[in-house]
């Protein structure tokens, strides 16, 4: 039975908040108690082509938000509530779905494919609606332009949602079949081929097979080529879209190809509309990407033993594509949007242009040079910048021999123009560049750095004066800063930034305060250089660096003291909130690392606590994020004295243990527990139960973001290192989580890089978790209580040997496990790790191991466990 809901549809787009929220709470309601009806009312609607539009489209949207949601563990339960419905239901919703396709409403068309697709993604993998892709494929055959349209659309959306092990490949080759029949230029309707090339790309994925056969393949190739030179821009587009997709899933099937390729893409960057010329750069970016992530895996000359070799396709057709890439750089728009998110022909064709000076290295260098001289003095700015831009571009991929020399020559110039240079995108490009060289050509990695004693005060005074430019150069100035200060973070005592410290710091704090300090991202950028200048302090400029904590105390205490603001200054006090909790952050760990500054640091603490305790109350996450890392840096300065600090943290602190919504604050909050355990030690003891519980808590849901489960585990140790035998109580606990999550992530299948990483970060933590419960109990009357523990730790280190997916942090932790094994509970275990062969190959492995700290590491697990066995 459908209800009757157009009108609660239209309420719910009314202008008047009243009609709206009303509506919105009737739509609630009658999902809440009738879930068929209301599904099966909101199909019908949509495929009533007597409705209006409005409602329609609105219908689709709820709809397919009811079957989808973006975290897995609310899009499983909807998956799960859409599979427990009776199959009549099912069965007239889906035929609602299908029913749409030939109404000549294009949005209703579009919607319905999107909620199909979010169907099929549901019961294919259960072997529900087996007929769907046959029904779809049958649709092809129609008179109809508009229901050839939508079906190519759904099955485009299919192949997005649907995992291609789950689609046979007799359907995969009729879909692709269909596909690319609706994108031959034979096709008349420019809908049917534009529908038929965006289905296509979400179909590569499904069309290993038919890329491996030489005759498929070349047709496929053909059809999208020839898609490109379409009169349709839309349609070029898309089929640039199909290439850039086909360069990163089939690089090693491109080689035949290449030349056309380099022909179409050259014409489309040339001549073409912007849209289509950015896709055509972007095919030479990804092809970049391939190569640069080849090269690396062999970090050399590609020696024959990888899955897919390097075919230096960016080396063959470098004479060629760096002019092509230079001519873009030329095309900058007069009034082109200087902020972050803005992307242009220029844009795009500089970022090309590094990742090719990534992928060939030197060998860029004399083709980009003519460039540079060529535009460098040009009355016209474009000229300028371009010559400039390019510069900037090729810093990252060459070797700074090969870059030295020229960026000597050039710092002048570059500094003149920065100070001199009329135009606002050359200065801003200009700083850019500079920011670039003291990023790559400078610091610890580089033997002869192009900054010197003599050099770095006329560097010094350009960029200081920069920041008084309009807000776009000024924040490229502080970024440039950053660059030159962390150059010089692992220096010490010998930093020829040290006599400007004091000139450097009342600059940024005056940038920081200007009027126009939120455009550009101004204020953000010049906390982030202060910070980096901080972090380069040393017994020398600590006076300086201890003066600025009365002033950024006082300036975070007025935005805690601030009242009645409206939404956008809340949301400016906020950022400037965070950014002043991380300035004090990084002020607490230099001033608590430098041994003369630190009695002298300590007299802030209780204010900066007072500070900190009052931004909790604010309530605002990225502010807490910020407030959390600064109250973990006074923590581990403070060590046990910031036990006083502790009833009036403990609240925030289990507040932000709590916080699942947003789980970044969790994981913090996690990591400050393992800060105040080292600075604390048997001091955290009263506050024990209350984390223990709430980590416990944390781990049994399936509310809380998988990221933050392996800091937890981390976390375990942490505790039990400091509080030794009294762990014991948690042990019950603890242990059987830990025994399953160990023989969850020991067998885990990893299907991709993604998966594998966190399977790895997972098992970290886990044994991290052993490791300090075992040496939290060591010489304790009391480690008995872990012998019954132990054949399980042993038997997942063997089964995570014998999978062989473990990284080397993995690998250095199990090491330690084994040490620790052995080291605390010694003849307890050692006719248990005798028997563990794959224990003794692990170590055997790893003394020879290229890393010296996993060789010391096996070399102690070796002694511990020898001592174990002989005693």
């Amino acid at each position: 039975m459908a209800l009757e809901v157009t009108q609660i549809l239209l309420n719910a787009q009314s202008i008047d908040a009243a009609t709206r929220n009303h509506a919105e709470e009737s739509l609630k309601q009658i999902q809440e108690q009738n879930l068929p009806a209301f599904l099966l009312s909101l199909s019908a609607e949509l495929a009533n082509n007597n409705k209006p539009i409005e409602s329609r489209k609105l219908a689709g949207l709820i709809l397919k938000n009811a079957l989808d949601a973006k975290e897995l563990h609310r899009k499983n339960d909807l998956a799960q509530r859409w599979l427990s419905l009776d199959l009549a239901t099912k069965t007239q919703i889906k035929t609602s779905l299908l029913q749409t396709f030939s109404s000549p409403v294009s949005d209703a068309r579009s919607t319905a494919a999107q909620v199909i697709a979010k169907v099929a993604g549901i019961e294919l993998p259960h072997n529900q609606w087996p007929e769907l892709i046959g029904s779809l494929l049958s649709n092809i055959h129609q008179v109809e332009t508009h229901v050839k349209q939508a079906t190519l659309e759904t099955l485009g959306y299919v192949c997005e949602e649907v995992d291609p092990q789950v689609v046979d490949q007799e359907q995969v080759n009729r879909i692709l079949t269909a596909v690319v029949q609706g994108m031959n230029a034979t096709e008349t309707s420019s809908d049917v081929r534009l529908a038929a090339t965006r289905a296509l790309y979400n179909a590569l994925g499904f069309a290993q097979a038919n890329f491996t056969n030489d005759m498929e393949r070349d047709y496929i190739m053909r059809v999208v080529c020839e898609a490109t030179q379409s009169s349709d821009v839309k349609i070029r587009q898309a089929a640039f879209e199909c290439l850039v997709a086909i360069s990163s899933t089939y690089y090693e099937k491109l080689a035949p190809y290449m030349q056309d390729i380099f022909n179409i893409t050259s014409k489309a960057v040339r001549e073409d509309e912007e849209p289509v010329a950015l896709q055509a750069i972007e095919f030479w970016s990804s092809i970049c990407d391939e190569e640069i992530d080849i090269l690396d895996d062999y970090r050399s000359e590609y020696t024959g033993d990888s899955d897919v070799p390097c075919f230096y396709f960016i080396k063959q057709a470098l004479p060629a594509l760096v002019p092509m890439l230079l001519e873009t750089l030329l095309k900058q728009e007069e009034d082109q949007d200087q902020d972050e998110g803005a992307w242009n022909i220029a844009m795009a064709g500089g970022t090309c242009l590094g990742l090719v000076a990534r992928t060939v290295g030197d060998e860029i260098v004399p083709l980009v040079m003519p460039f540079i001289e060529e535009n460098i003095s040009k009355p016209d700015w474009r000229g300028r910048e371009a010559a400039t831009y390019a510069f900037g571009s090729i810093l990252d991929g060459p070797s700074p021999g090969k870059l030295a020399p020229i960026v000597n020559v050039a710092l002048n110039f570059m500094l003149a123009a920065l100070s001199r240079d009329p135009n606002n995108h050359v200065k801003d490009t200009t700083a850019w560049t500079l920011g670039r060289i003291f990023e790559f050509l400078h610091g610890a990695a580089v033997e002869t750095s192009v900054i010197t004693q003599e050099n770095c005060q006329q560097i010094l005074t350009v960029l200081l004066q920069s920041m008084k430019d309009v807000p776009n150069v000024a924040e490229k100035a502080c970024g440039a800063l950053y660059f030159l200060a962390q150059g010089y973070e692992d220096e010490g005592s010998v930093s020829p930034l040290t006599p400007f410290f004091q000139d450097i710091f009342q600059m940024l704090l005056f940038v920081t305060h200007r009027e126009d300090a939120t455009e550009s991202n101004l204020r953000t950028s010049a906390y982030e250089a202060l910070n980096e200048v901080v972090r380069c302090s040393n017994d020398e400029t600590a006076p300086i660096v201890m003066q600025l904590i009365p002033v950024i105390m006082l300036e975070l205490h007025q935005t805690v003291e601030a009242q009645k603001l409206t939404s956008d200054e809340r949301d400016k006090q906020n950022d400037l909130q965070g950014l002043l909790c991380g300035c004090l952050q990084v002020i607490i760990q230099k001033m608590g690392s430098i041994e003369g500054s630190k009695y002298a640091f300590m007299q802030y603490a209780d204010q900066i606590m007072d500070l900190l305790l009052k931004v909790f109350a604010s309530r605002n996450a990225t502010v807490h994020e910020e407030a959390m890392l600064a109250i973990g840096a006074l923590a581990y300065t403070a060590g046990p004295n910031f036990a006083k600090y502790m009833p009036q943290f403990y609240q925030y602190l289990e507040m932000g243990l709590q916080n699942f919504e947003e789980y970044q604050i969790c994981a913090i909050t996690v990591g400050v527990v393992g800060d105040l355990c080292r600075a604390l030690e048997d001091k955290i003891l009263p506050y024990c139960d209350g984390i223990m519980t709430q980590l416990l808590k944390n781990l049994s849901s399936n509310q809380l973001h998988r990221s933050v489960k392996p800091p937890i585990f981390s976390c375990f140790g942490d505790i039990a290192l400091a509080i030794g035998e009294n762990f014991e109580k948690y042990l019950v606990y603890a242990m059987p989580m830990l025994q399953s999550a160990a023989e969850l992530s020991a067998h885990a299948v990893s299907q991709d890089d993604e998966m594998l990483e966190y399977t790895n970060q997972l098992r970290n933590g886990i044994l991290e978790a052993y490791s300090g419960i075992l040496q939290g109990f060591k010489s304790s009357p009391k480690t008995q209580a872990l012998v019954p523990y132990a054949a399980h730790v042993l038997q997942f280190i063997d089964t995570m040997y014998g999978g062989r997916e473990m990284d080397d942090a993995v690998m250095k932790s199990a090491l330690g496990v084994l040490g620790d094994l052995a080291d605390t509970l010694g003849s307890h275990v050692g006719p248990l790790i005798s028997q563990s062969s794959s224990s003794k190959d692990l170590i055997e492995e790893c003394m020879v191991y290229d890393d010296p700290l996993i060789r010391e590491s096996a070399e102690w697990a070796k002694l511990a466990i020898n001592r174990a066995v002989s005693g």
